[in-house]
């Protein structure tokens, strides 16, 4: 096994993985018996006193692997069993040779049904369907997964979870929950967003040893951000370093009865590093913000007209915290659009967006949930999470700039190309977590990063910090501010100063 790579790809890339691998000069059969061996490792080592193996076959090269793990089993002294739902003289290929092995093993097989399931076993191995389904899956087959999905035995997956598109992370019906996914050439994109996660439980990668300059060949789909790369764009401060130099962060909103939102992305805003952080918000929430953070230079507006001369000395503007959609959030984003700095927007500014009809392109960072990102899509939340990748592109499209669609698996794309954030955790599901990371988007703007840049390493600094922060206390009742000295110490450790 090797660590999770950062190089993400879709089923069709990773077909095209295989057979270049297979063109270099590695035979498939090899390719399968190397993936069976990695699975079957994992196994005995997450299950050490498991003696009873079910292994659940289909009619592809995913079943080929099961036949391959059903194999070795017998070989280590334990008592797999073969479910098939292809009979296995029917296959072809690399997958009929490794069931003609489990034959000669003499290994019982029997036809795999709703009337016909697993007993006794101490764990399934789920290779039932790979990488291939594209569609829905049949009600038969639907219902089939359900029921092997009740049974109360722990499952591994070879390659993904029966049931789940590689390609989007949703479910094509019934999902075979696993607690370990053994996947294999290329990390498939859909085990990491929407509800991949979710079924997927433990996620091992094994590469099988396919050759680097096969890597090369296929570009992958999507980037995974990290600190190492992040200490690439952030360089480490001068020792004659001055705030003139680390950029103005301007964050506009808060309406009457909202102070907190942008309150909390001022005070990331100046935690992660930008120069000056001014806030321009309801005249009755400045003494909040002072009290909170008297580094924030506060200035509070009755018309957006007053606003003027503090956008116009921005080098950042971050909008949409609590802003509201009356006529005074209305005209502050009219005047940070029509400023031309570049902008984070956020929260009721994006709704403000959705309800206009003529909305050109910016130098922008968007950072939609679903909810919002159906709102600027004119679609539903359902039709978004369906397809995260389909609904960040039609954003982008639309939009231009850079968009962040949050969720499990949170999105990046911009014109310098696409990120996944894989940390994270179910404590972040409080509010204010948003307005947090809307700071930090911007300050990473300000100290020079593009658009792209700063919203993915923004995203990945914040997830690390809500997980180092669930980590010491728990994810229950994690707060959005609780994250705020962490961002600060994260941002120092992978970016540390000369002196």
């Amino acid at each position: 096994m090797t660590a999770l790579p950062t190089a993400l790809y879709t089923a069709a890339q990773t077909r095209e993985l295989d057979r270049l691998a297979i063109a270099a000069g590695t035979p498939g059969a090899e390719l399968m018996l190397r993936a069976g061996q990695a699975a079957f490792n994992a196994l005995c080592e997450r299950w050490p006193e498991a003696r009873r193996i079910a292994v659940l076959c289909g009619g592809g090269n995913n079943g080929g692997d099961g036949y391959v793990v059903a194999a070795l089993a017998h070989e280590a002294g334990l008592q797999p069993s073969i479910h098939f739902i292809k009979t296995p003289d029917s296959l072809s290929g690399d997958a009929l040779t490794m069931a003609q092995r489990c034959q000669a093993l003499q290994i019982p097989m029997q036809p795999l049904s709703v009337t016909a399931m697993p007993a006794g076993a101490d764990v399934l191995v789920d290779g039932l369907f790979g990488t291939g389904l594209a569609g829905p899956l049949r009600e038969d087959v639907s219902r089939l997964i359900a029921a092997l999905d009740d049974l109360p035995v722990p499952r591994l997956a070879l390659d993904i979870p029966s049931g789940l598109s590689a390609d989007t992370g949703m479910p094509l019906g019934a999902v075979l929950r696993a607690d370990i996914t053994c996947t294999f050439i290329g990390l498939k994109r859909g085990l990491l967003t929407a509800q991949g996660p979710v079924h997927t439980g433990i996620l091992c990668f094994f590469d099988l040893q396919v050759p680097r300059d096969v890597y090369q060949q296929v570009p992958a789909d999507v980037s995974v951000p990290t600190p190492d790369r992040l200490l690439e764009v952030l360089s480490p401060r001068d020792l004659d370093g001055h705030k003139g130099r680390y950029g103005h962060v301007l964050v506009i909103g808060g309406d009457h009865g909202f102070p907190g939102a942008p309150i909390m992305s001022a005070q990331a805003a100046a935690r992660c590093g930008a120069g000056k952080v001014s806030l321009i918000t309801r005249p009755e929430h400045v003494p909040v913000m002072i009290a909170r953070q008297p580094e924030v230079m506060a200035r509070g507006v009755d018309r957006p007209a007053e606003a003027v001369s503090l956008i116009e000395a921005a080098s950042v503007i971050a909008i949409g915290p609590g802003l509201a959609r009356q006529d005074w959030g209305r005209g502050l984003l009219e005047l940070a659009l029509d400023s031309g700095k570049p902008m984070v927007v956020d929260a009721d500014a994006l709704n403000l967006l959705a309800e206009s009809q003529d909305v050109g392109e910016a130098d922008w960072v968007l950072t939609p949930h679903p909810g919002e990102a159906a709102r600027l899509l004119n679609a539903n939340q359902g039709e978004v999470q369906r397809d995260r990748f389909a609904a960040l592109e039609s954003l982008h499209a639309r939009f231009g700039g850079t968009v962040l669609l949050k969720g499990l698996g949170t999105l990046v794309q911009g014109s310098e190309g696409r990120a996944l954030i894989r940390e994270g955790n179910p404590g972040m599901a409080s509010g204010g977590m948003g307005d947090v990371l809307t700071g930090v988007i911007a300050a990473l703007r300000a100290q020079g990063l593009s658009g792209y840049d700063a919203a993915r390493f923004a995203a990945m600094v914040h997830a690390r910090a809500a997980d180092a922060c669930a980590r010491d206390k728990g994810e229950r009742g994690l707060l959005a501010t609780d994250l705020l000295d962490v961002l600060r110490e994260n941002l120092n450790e992978y970016c540390p100063c000369d002196g």
